[in-house]
């Protein structure tokens, strides 16, 4: 395993430490979704809004 991880650093140009640093920044580094993902993240929440923007919109227009 160590001459597998040796001839990983030389591809890279990185020393052994590095590459060895590389490969455990990258093993804790947060994961990237993709916006499929996002969306249904997202849709999980259940996030409610209202209707505070209509009654808004309507007390304004009575008020006149």
């Amino acid at each position: 395993m160590l001459v597998l991880l040796r001839e990983r650093a030389k591809r890279h140009h990185r020393s052994l430490q590095g590459e060895l640093m590389f490969i455990l920044e990258e093993a804790i580094a947060p994961t990237k979704l993709s916006l499929d993902q996002v969306q249904s993240r997202v849709g999980e929440l259940v996030i409610s809004t209202g209707d505070d923007a209509t009654g808004w919109i309507r007390e304004f227009r009575d008020a006149r």
